[in-house]
């Protein structure tokens, strides 16, 4: 059991947690939730033991071992295979010593602990476990030094998870994962045998790889026994609640202050003057979390071009003479909400990079709108930053003849409000940083924004507005993702980037998710896969239902906004006195008449995207 028991703690003179405390059962998968810069890395340097507690205390039981990836592994000669084999330091001195032992006695018990620890298996388990963080078999004997920090980071998960600690501590895990292996994770967790505490802002994995929510929140700890969703539900209950109590007292203080502005300085009255405003000062708000309200992003929203967009007919893109994707035709209008699907090293990021111009076709064609501007992220972009410069420098940069007042109102429309405005790059958090890059991306006002794992870093509430956002944007957008929340409430087309190719997936996201869940289990997989295929087959025609009605309704709503904005200017012209001067009746007339054609055919319209939204609401529930 791990025991957080009324623990303070401050940095640099701000205080994250005040007398909090929480007690996590052995064996208990659980999921460390809150707001960005709230504490809760500083949470596991507590557990570990890396920082001293300024009160409270942190129990775990004696010779209980703690795992976790503090950073990649060296670029070492050492290969994949043998470096997640090293962290069970365990098995590596019990063979070591095998092999030099010469007690008969010692050499049974060491071939007896062997044997309870599962040792001869070690190779196999460590093998599936690279595997499923997406090296293949031929990789596993190749040196770390071969790799990126990136891949590395999978290796040094791929050892902690090998090792099997009694705590296990995670901290965003699914960062350096592509959707199969965060997939892949989420299934490992649910089945490991201790007990897990990891930071995530991933909700696939916080509602099906644990089972308890511990909140962060105002330097408290709240443990919630249930998936994510239900203490989104439980927590957004008592928001509400929170909230109509503070319209409560607003009011009664309103009252109160209304009486003592009156009467204060009447004699008569004082005394209840001065009664009231003791009223006052104990009616105080209930506090309710900075993170309730979503911190939007705000896209600038481009003209609209004729379709499509992009087209391209039999390309292919690749790195030097080696095509990695061939024989691409394929349809972007702006409208499309795609999203890349496909296994590590299938070329989704090599397609997001042709798409976006920074490659360039080895063959075929490529034909873009004439005015078409395309916004692109992607991780790497954020490693370009200027660490010395501010956010506004980065703006100033790309629009030196903008107000500076402009710019300041652009980076608060992407959560950097003043004080993150002023702050050096290289200080601010992944998560402001991955804001910044994005509004780089978007600044022109992009036809077609292209992002590639645009969640890494952004915490729940921020992946949310950039749902809202993304939905609300009149541009096409590309994504390739590991969070299957964001890829399911935005795309509604599906590419599947394999074998060099790329063709349009017709089942949906639920049925990759098991397809790629059923292909890591060999020939139990196989099965599953031929099963799923009729049930899957049988799905096409429901999504192709659920695509065509959401296209439909698109449609309504553009055809609505057009009328509204056809209204407006008619409503403008006919409030201007100079249409009534004399002479002008038949002028008038017209005007009149073409307002109320388009009233009418607003009318028409309204009727259209209900029915459009009751389709789609039925169909959706089916």
């Amino acid at each position: 059991m791990l025991t957080i028991r009324d623990i303070t703690f401050s940095i640099e003179g701000r205080l994250l947690f005040e007398h909090a405390s929480a007690r996590i059962p052995a064996g208990h998968k659980v999921g460390l939730v809150g707001r960005n810069g709230t504490g809760k890395t500083t949470l596991f340097r507590l557990i570990r033991g890396e920082l001293a507690l300024e009160g409270g205390e942190i129990e775990l039981p004696r010779g209980a071992r703690i795992g976790g990836v503090a950073q990649e592994v060296p670029a070492s000669q050492v290969s994949l295979l043998d470096t997640v084999l090293a962290a069970d330091s365990e098995r590596a001195a019990l063979l070591a010593e095998a092999e030099a032992a010469e007690d008969g006695a010692r050499i049974a018990e060491i071939q007896t602990r062997l044997a309870d620890i599962d040792a001869w298996s070690a190779e196999a388990r460590a093998a599936t476990i690279l595997k499923g963080l997406g090296f293949d078999d031929d990789q596993h004997a190749l040196p770390c030094a071969d790799f990126s920090g990136g891949w590395r980071m999978r290796v040094a998960l791929a050892a902690v998870l090998f090792a099997r600690p009694d705590l296990l501590l995670l901290d965003e895990p699914t960062n350096y994962l592509d959707l199969e292996g965060a997939l892949w994770l989420e299934s490992y967790l649910a089945r490991y045998p201790h007990t897990v505490l990891v930071v995530s802002h991933d909700r696939g994995l916080l509602n099906r790889a644990v089972g308890a929510i511990l909140h962060l929140e105002d330097r408290k700890l709240t443990l919630y026994n249930t998936p994510y969703d239900r203490f989104a539900e439980t927590r957004a209950a008592r928001l509400a609640v929170a909230e109509a109590e503070n319209r409560r007292i607003a009011a009664r203080r309103a009252h109160l202050q209304s009486f003592v502005e009156r009467f204060r300085y009447k004699a008569s009255k004082a005394a209840q003057a001065q009664s009231r405003l003791k009223m006052i000062e104990k009616l105080r708000p209930i506090t309710t979390p900075a993170e309730a309200a979503l911190r939007a992003f705000s896209f600038p929203e481009p003209e609209a071009l004729s379709p499509p967009i992009l087209r391209l007919e039999g390309a292919s893109v690749g790195y030097g003479e080696t095509p990695v994707l061939s024989r691409l035709s394929l349809r972007i209008d702006q409208d499309d909400r795609i999203a890349l699907l496909g296994r590590n090293g299938e070329g989704k990021s090599t397609l997001s990079r042709l798409l976006a111009g920074e490659l360039q076709p080895m063959g075929g064609r490529i034909t873009r709108a004439r005015k078409l501007r395309i916004g692109y992220f992607a991780q790497h972009q954020m490693d370009v930053l200027h660490g010395d410069e501010t956010p506004l420098d980065h703006l100033r940069r790309a629009r030196p003849d903008a107000p500076e007042a402009r710019l300041r109102a652009r980076l608060s429309g992407f959560g950097l409000m003043a004080e993150q405005a002023e702050t050096l790059v290289a200080r601010l958090s992944g998560g402001q940083k991955a804001r910044l890059t994005l509004l780089l991306a978007t600044l022109d006002a992009p036809h077609l924004l292209i992002l590639d794992e645009p969640t890494n870093h952004l915490d729940i509430e921020s992946r949310e507005a950039l749902v809202e956002a993304l939905n609300a944007y009149s541009g096409a957008v590309v994504l390739v993702s590991h969070d299957m929340h964001l890829l399911g409430l935005v795309a509604d087309r599906l590419w599947l980037v394999s074998g060099g190719r790329v063709s349009e997936y017709r089942e949906d996201l639920e049925a990759y998710r098991r397809l790629l869940l059923a292909s890591d289990t060999g020939s139990e997989g196989a099965k599953a896969k031929r099963d799923k295929a009729r049930e899957e087959k049988a799905r096409r025609a429901s999504r192709d239902t659920l695509l065509a009605l959401r296209a439909d309704l698109r449609k309504a709503e553009a055809r609505l906004e057009k009328l509204a904005e056809m209204r407006d200017r008619l409503a403008a012209r006919l409030a201007d006195p100079a249409l009534y001067e004399g002479g002008k009746a038949a002028e008038m007339e017209v005007w009149q008449k073409k307002y109320a054609e388009v009233t009418e055919a607003t009318g028409r319209a309204e009727e259209l995207w209900l029915k459009a939204q009751e389709k789609l609401e039925k169909a959706e529930k089916q």
